[in-house]
């Protein structure tokens, strides 16, 4: 058995009615789910997505910095903010005496669509690594996977063109079985053609041990707790620690 269908096994019946009911019903089907940037980023999202940068403008500043973009999967939604996995990475860091700074740029409740509007804001620092966790809430909407390649890819070239020398690391997630297998299937392998077509590195899915557990996750069944969000630094740590290690021999 295959990783991929172990972890959609594990998604249990509750998971996935509790992640449609915390979708906006409007959403899901909408002809606007089929544009590019059309699902609408709230003015309270966008402001914590910059306060997340404004805090860590040291790191911007000096270059030796890691940009994490993504949802409320990044952002820690429900734990203490030093407890989400950029901050777990920093400690990481840290232990291993290398010279970055983590940036966690994540917001809860964004699509690819909401990213890549706000990406020209968050472009303005300097990053020697951006990693990309985005899909997960254009999954459970059940948004086109054409229309998420399609933002996924435009994001990547907009971060090439604003940092031609940053290393981009694209997260793989994963689609809840309920939207049957040619869905599932399909935006499975988005993630590694992104990654592919651009030159970047694929990270295995990021919560690879922890989806489906209810001991590893919150009371919503979706979100991890503090001891699955370990689970999901370590899965980060393994494919982020070697591209760090390389890059600060030129440093």
């Amino acid at each position: 058995m295959t990783m991929t269908k172990m972890v959609r096994e594990r998604w249990t019946t509750r998971s996935i009615v509790l992640a449609i009911l915390l979708l906006p019903a409007a959403c899901k089907g909408s002809k606007a789910d089929d544009m590019v940037a059309a699902d609408t980023v709230t003015k309270a999202s966008t402001s914590s997505g910059r306060d997340s940068v404004r805090a860590d403008s040291r790191a911007v500043a000096t270059g030796h910095a890691v940009l994490f973009l993504g949802t409320s999967l990044t952002a820690g939604l429900g734990l203490n903010p030093d407890s989400a996995y950029p901050q777990l990475i920093q400690q990481k860091i840290a232990a291993a005496h290398l010279p970055f700074e983590t940036v966690n740029a994540g917001v809860s409740g964004e699509t690819t669509a909401g990213l890549l509007r706000r990406l020209d804001w968050l472009m303005r620092g300097n990053f020697d690594v951006v990693l990309i966790e985005s899909g997960a809430n254009d999954g459970l909407r059940g948004t086109r996977v054409a229309t998420v390649k399609q933002n996924l890819q435009a994001i990547v070239s907009r971060i090439r063109s604003a940092h031609p020398r940053a290393r981009i690391l694209v997260v793989q997630m994963e689609a809840p079985p309920n939207l049957g297998p040619e869905y599932t299937h399909a935006f499975h392998a988005l993630f590694a053609d992104v990654a592919r077509e651009n030159g970047a590195m694929l990270v295995p899915f990021l919560l690879q041990g922890v989806a489906g557990d209810r001991a590893l996750n919150q009371a919503d069944g979706i979100h991890p707790t503090q001891r699955g969000e370990h689970i999901v630094a370590d899965n980060v740590w393994r494919s982020l620690e070697p591209v760090l290690r390389q890059l600060a021999t030129g440093l």
